[in-house]
């Protein structure tokens, strides 16, 4: 995705540009009631008195901006809830959510309608037609607002609950995901061995800046690479955290001489600029942050504050489908395997560390559900589920988490009883034709 498409994506998801657009709507639309009248072709039957209308925009304006105030509250004490119930990382979701912006700018952009449409009905400036033209937009803007209405109380019901933040979070690491799958390497040539594959005299490309990768504009890297005959090896992905001199990417440009050096320069700060930091991680092209943060969600709920045992085995049960898709979207060479013609040739890109997945999905609920057999038995079905599927990679990183786990379990766990059960669930669902779901009672 070019920058200048992800920057527009970023724009619009906040809410003061909806509410800018829909606002602007609301006194365009009441300025021009009193423009249009005088080039209508046609008269529209009927009259309505200045004294009616007046009043009608009056009830508009006052309920309008006290529903505007009460919903902002609401709004903030749903973001509130779901940072300290959920993770702080999930209320960029909820900040984002589409339905609430469209409906408190519907409010706004009513409220704007009505006090402009007042002011300028107290100067005088509709005539018959005007009023006429104004009455029938104001019915119109009365049912959006009726609808809006309905639908705010219906999204208000499951507005910061655990259960309505983890599905945003699920549908955003999935999305984030079955993109990846599309273009495993970004659009790029795969760089599985950088070892290897980088060459010795590639220069690497550094930055100042302190703060996660957030965006790679690939049509740019490449068009760069393009242009200077030169070759690109990304060495940070989106996710990664970088610091002073740390390499964004390593460099392969035949130059030579003091001309040379300058452009190398100058190509060195210019594929720098291409790689967009900043201080938080983004959903977009970042798989993994998804299934972190879905992670932070279940070791929250195991917190002794809350207590929630429930919580972290339906995070569990979610991030097995989540790698479960990774895995089969894998095994499918869903879109963008190497065979395929390569968007950017020029431009190398390591893949996803399938063992890292895995990790940020598991690691946290391991640890922090170790003294819960409940936790236990669920975690050691999902890890046991995705050994079934996928690559080597999988397996092999799916069956380390599980090690890994029973340890901590072995040590965590208090009677005797829930250890040998761990163990022999572990046992059973190690052989190659165990069903997964046949013992360990129902977690």
């Amino acid at each position: 995705m070019p920058r200048w498409r992800w920057l527009m994506a970023q724009l619009t998801r906040r809410l003061w540009v909806r509410a800018s657009l829909i606002g602007l709507m609301g006194i365009l639309t009441a300025i021009l009631a009193a423009v249009v009248d005088s080039h209508l072709p046609f008269t529209i039957p009927g009259t309505i008195s200045a004294d009616a209308l007046d009043s009608i925009l009056t009830v508009i304006a006052s309920s309008m901006l006290t529903v505007t105030t009460f919903s902002l509250n609401v709004m903030v004490s749903a973001y509130g809830s779901a940072t300290s119930n959920v993770t702080p990382r999930a209320t960029t979701l909820l900040i984002e959510d589409r339905l609430t912006q469209t409906v408190l700018s519907t409010f706004l952009g009513s409220f704007l309608f009505g006090i402009v449409g007042l002011v300028v009905s107290k100067t005088g400036a509709y005539g018959e037609q005007g009023r006429s033209i104004l009455f029938v937009v104001t019915i119109a803007v009365i049912a959006l607002i009726v609808i809006a209405l309905l639908r705010w109380i219906d999204h208000l019901t499951r507005l910061g609950r655990v259960g309505q933040t983890t599905d945003r979070v699920e549908a955003a690491a999935r999305a984030a995901i079955r993109a990846r799958l599309r273009d495993p390497f970004l659009g790029g040539a795969p760089l599985r061995e950088p070892g290897r594959q980088i060459p010795a005299a590639a220069v690497p490309v550094t930055t100042e800046a302190i703060g996660y990768v957030q965006h790679i504009d690939m049509p740019a890297l490449s068009a760069l690479c393009e242009a200077r005959d030169a070759e690109v090896y990304v060495a940070a992905v989106p996710g990664t955290f970088v610091y002073p001199h740390t390499p964004l990417a390593r460099l392969r440009i035949r130059a030579g001489g003091e001309a040379g050096r300058e452009e190398a320069e100058g190509l060195c700060r210019a594929v720098g600029a291409v790689f967009s930091v900043g201080s938080e991680r983004s959903f977009d092209q970042d798989p993994r942050f998804g299934l972190a943060v879905m992670s932070e969600i279940g070791s929250r709920a195991l917190s002794p504050a809350t207590n929630d045992p429930g919580t972290a085995i339906d995070v569990l049960g979610r991030s097995t489908r989540l790698l479960c898709l990774w895995a089969r979207g894998c095994d499918a060479g869903e879109g963008g395997g190497e065979s395929e013609a390569l968007k950017y040739p020029r431009v190398h890109v390591p893949p996803l560390d399938t063992a890292d997945l895995v990790e940020d999905a598991f690691m946290l609920m391991a640890r922090d559900g170790a003294g819960l057999i409940e936790v236990q038995l669920r975690l050691q079905k999902g890890l046991a589920a995705l050994s079934r599927m996928g690559d080597d990679a999988l397996t092999a990183a799916a069956r380390q988490q599980s090690r890994m786990a029973l340890e901590r379990a072995e040590a965590a766990l208090a009677l005797d009883a829930d250890r040998n059960r761990l163990r022999d669930l572990v046992r059973v669902l190690d052989s190659d034709d165990a069903p997964v779901e046949a013992p360990g009672g129902r977690a």
